[in-house]
């Protein structure tokens, strides 16, 4: 019996241990930050310029890996299941997370339940361009073209259920129109046959076709965020071009597992808005045609609940819940 209580108190005395106890050390070791896509993307940039400055801000290093598969659902998978201890959090880009929250009918963890918000990333916007040779220099005009021509304009993406092709199929259910949708394995790919003439229009990030404006062989006709985009001041948005409610940015944040002590998660979140109030940082967001957004914990939460519920709704109303599973 003695022996007994000397273990339960033993384990009294060790039970804060967890990582919930060791959270006013925290961090203690190097921190891993996953990127669910391969080096060179977009969300992989966000991170990198994160990583470094965050991790000079919490005295330790801020690691980057990149672990892809299943258009971002392995990495989101690997670090829902890690020990939720501030050690291993998630890069994500909300808008595919929330998308394939609703387009896939099985998931081995859940989007809502297995993450927490630290913070907003950067926020960058996409646009609307199309091959030259189509007859339309404004949005007014395209949409008036594909009434004319129902099915036979063609819009490109990234892929099923790719935030490319979602932002396709809202601008479609606002609108009105019927365009073809031509899934590619990418956008790269995508914005190579519209420079061809293969495919008719994209909707893609600033990244994608900014760099191809130079050929004289697409027209961008409009920016999907509610402002317009700094890197293309003159470019009016879809909504200033009669697209009422359409507002759509592809938003890259930091996440941790659900369980991840509060403490940790707010001094990440500190060391991500001071990173991102940096000179050199808010630089290289505009590179990307980008901008340099952090927020509290509770702010992205919210974010993270807006994309939810804005993707759910496109999702339901349009034919491609069982097109990616």
């Amino acid at each position: 019996m003695y022996k007994t209580l000397l273990l339960l108190l033993a384990t009294a005395i060790s039970g804060p241990l967890t990582p919930a106890a060791h959270a006013a050390d925290w961090p203690d070791r190097p921190i891993r930050m996953v990127v669910p896509y391969p080096p060179g993307g977009a969300t992989d940039v966000a991170a990198r310029l994160y990583a470094q400055h965050m991790g000079d801000f919490l005295k330790q290093t801020v690691v980057v890996e990149n672990k892809a598969g299943a258009g971002g659902e392995v990495g989101a998978e690997a670090v829902a299941r890690a020990t939720p201890d501030g050690y291993t959090v998630l890069m994500g880009a909300l808008g595919s997370l929330a998308i394939n929250a609703s387009l896939l009918d099985k998931q081995n963890y859940s989007f809502v339940k297995d993450f927490k918000g630290v913070s907003v990333a950067i926020t960058m916007p996409m646009a609307l361009a199309v091959n030259t040779s189509v007859p339309a220099n404004s949005v007014q005009e395209l949409i008036a073209l594909a009434k004319s021509r129902p099915g036979k304009l063609s819009m490109g993406s990234a892929g099923n259920g790719s935030s490319q092709h979602m932002a396709g199929e809202l601008f479609k259910q606002i609108t009105g129109t019927d365009i073809l949708h031509v899934p590619y394995r990418g956008s790269g790919p995508a914005v190579t046959d519209l420079l061809g003439g293969q495919i008719d229009m994209v909707i893609d990030t600033l990244p994608a076709l900014m760099p191809q404006l130079a050929s004289g062989k697409i027209r961008i006709l409009g920016v999907t965020t509610a402002e317009r985009a700094p890197a293309l001041p003159d470019v009016k948005t879809l909504a200033e071009q009669g697209v009422q409610g359409y507002a759509v940015a592809t938003t890259y944040a930091l996440l941790a597992p659900t369980g991840t002590p509060p403490q940790a998660i707010e001094k990440m979140s500190m060391a991500m808005q001071k990173a991102g109030a940096l000179a050199q940082l808010r630089d290289g967001a505009a590179k990307l045609g980008a901008k340099a957004t952090p927020t509290s914990p509770a702010e992205t939460d919210n974010v993270i609940s807006n994309e939810l519920e804005k993707w759910a709704a496109v999702v339901h109303r349009s034919a491609t819940r069982t097109a990616k599973k």
